[in-house]
């Protein structure tokens, strides 16, 4: 068979639903393989989007989101959607065009190379050169995306590549158990637990998995041990739990980091160096034990004493198995600290100020959303606010990005989720800089019939560099800017745009775009003095009462 139906029948063989992008005349005999397949072709506006969309259906379904370039400025649109899957441990493929490598008539026009430029952003990379090599060459591809720690794959198919005959036949996929944690490890855990006065539980990136958080929601029951999320381990388990303590979402001196202190031993589950570290190790200080599907990367801050490196899952039920309640265990001043933070979130949540406060925002969002709801953050100050105030009740159903931290991925982030679950109400909620990045994709969302919402704070500047600005004593300076009509501008896509004019205009409307069916935007000003308020006064002295 031509090898380009040979690759797509490779793609089917791995389970691939979808794949994501802009094709260009070098795809054109992958493009009609796919016409033929199972496979639904989802044309974006831009690639990004497309790998922001890929990298998000691997977040959510553990399997490997496929997306689709044509070669030199297509297939360098995906470079920060390739680091945003690496960083933010996605497992994702990307499939890029190339003029013919065999013959070539066209010299150097469009010509990239573009292996070399994905090497430092992906697991592997490779340019397909026969297509008798392409059954070996996807399995490979998909193998490591989906192995721990997930990630980005690149696979060139060159034009006359695809169109070679072949008579490979395609590669079954392999039966793979991960590696369970040595017996010796998981007793100096225990023991380490055992002699602790106040151990707590920090949950990262890496824990964010169906059968981890099941583990770990056990393994807080029976001990009653106190817990905090990571921005990206937020959901794990339920943040109405009466042992949730907080988000780490500030990097040090706030009421979370002020319970951390309290603590003389940190179970760290999942911890990704690629998120900002939730806590400072010091010599002499705070003792941790690493639980992870691989070793520690030791630095200046993070140095554990115990690794436990192994499936996590089974490595908190072989702790489980081994631990026994102590006695000794003391926990009065970290839930003082719970108490003074639950009460400090309170504060602003009934404020009838316009432009609305983010406190009042979250809250109004929080009520409209069922337990099982999917919000996607893009990135801005508004995401700290979220990570703070904002309850997940279930696993990656706040999908933000604390890893590279790109702005343009709210909207297609969202896109995917109601895509992968027609069942979930789904919401982007962007700032006006970061929505612009990628709105374009309101008419890949109108075209699919997507039925979601999309929340757009404006305050007309890129808000949180602003905040930085002003913060670090800068005078205000180049981040300021004008925006469209976002009402007029929905409804030229065909999407269906929201103005809210007053506070009490706030939740009937984001109920009713969540109740009809359709792409719905609103657009929400917003009122940014709080980070000076509150977020400011956290980072710069200790707020709870129990001070160095």
């Amino acid at each position: 068979m031509k090898a380009s139906d040979l690759f797509v029948k490779a793609l089917e063989k791995e389970g691939v639903k979808y794949i994501f992008g802009i094709p260009g005349e070098e795809n054109l005999d992958f493009l009609d393989s796919i016409r033929a397949s199972s496979i639904k072709l989802v044309i974006t506006r831009h690639e990004q989007a497309a790998g922001f969309m890929a990298a998000t259906y691997g977040r959510l379904t553990g399997e490997v989101g496929v997306c689709l370039s044509t070669l030199g400025p297509g297939a360098t649109n995906l470079v920060t959607a390739a680091a945003y899957a690496q960083l933010g441990a996605m497992p994702m493929l990307m499939i890029t065009g190339q003029k013919p490598i065999k013959t070539s008539k066209q010299g150097q026009f469009q010509i990239v190379d573009i292996v070399d430029m994905m090497r430092p952003l992906t697991k592997y990379t490779k340019q397909i050169v026969d297509g008798n090599n392409i059954p070996s060459r996807v399995r490979e591809a998909f193998r490591l995306a989906k192995e721990e720690r997930p990630g980005a794959v690149h696979l060139e198919l060159p034009e006359d590549v695809a169109a070679e005959n072949t008579e490979e036949a395609l590669f079954t996929e392999s039966f793979v158990r991960r590696p369970i944690a040595e017996e010796l490890a998981v007793k100096r855990a225990v023991k380490l637990l055992e002699k602790a006065h106040t151990p707590l539980l920090l949950i990262g990136a890496g824990a964010n998995r169906k059968l981890t958080s099941k583990s770990l929601k056990r393994f807080v029951d029976k001990f009653e041990i106190p817990f905090v999320t990571t921005q990206m381990g937020k959901g794990v388990i339920d943040e109405r739990h009466p042992l949730y303590l907080g988000n780490a979402s500030l990097s040090d001196k706030d009421f979370v980091h002020c319970a951390l202190d309290r603590a003389d031993l940190i179970i760290n589950v999942g911890h990704d160096v690629v998120e900002k570290p939730p806590f400072f190790m010091h010599h002499g200080g705070i003792k941790v034990i690493h639980i992870n599907f691989l070793s520690a990367s030791v630095d200046p801050v993070y140095f554990p004493q115990v690794e436990v490196v192994g499936d996590i899952a089974n490595s908190i039920d072989q702790i489980m198995g081994g631990l026994t309640r102590q006695a000794h265990w003391s926990f009065d001043q970290v839930m003082e600290i719970k108490a003074e933070l639950d009460k400090h979130l309170l504060v602003g949540i009934d404020d009838d100020r316009f432009p609305v406060i983010p406190q009042r925002l979250v809250t109004e969002v929080r009520k409209a959303m069922p337990s099982d709801g999917v919000i996607a953050l893009d990135n801005g100050i508004y995401k700290i606010w979220f990570a703070r105030n904002y309850p997940a009740h279930e696993a990656n159903t706040v999908l933000l990005d604390n890893a590279l931290a790109s702005m343009g991925a709210g909207l297609p982030s969202a896109m995917c989720a109601r895509l992968v679950d027609p069942k979930r109400k789904v919401m982007a909620i962007c700032g006006d800089g970061g929505f612009m990045m990628n709105s374009q994709e309101l008419e890949t969302a109108v075209r699919m019939k997507l039925n979601m919402s999309i929340l757009i704070l404006r305050d007309d500047a890129y808000g949180m560099i602003k905040w930085k600005q002003k913060g670090m004593g800068f005078e205000e300076f180049g981040l300021d800017y004008g925006n469209p009509d976002f009402v007029m501008y929905a409804e030229s896509y065909g999407a269906i745009g929201h103005r809210v004019k007053s506070i009490n205009e706030l939740a009937p409307t984001i109920e009713k775009s969540l109740s009809q069916e359709g792409v719905h935007l609103i657009d929400v000003p917003v009122d940014y003095s709080e980070n000076d308020r509150v977020l400011n006064k956290e980072l710069n002295e200790r707020t709870c009462s129990f001070r160095e």
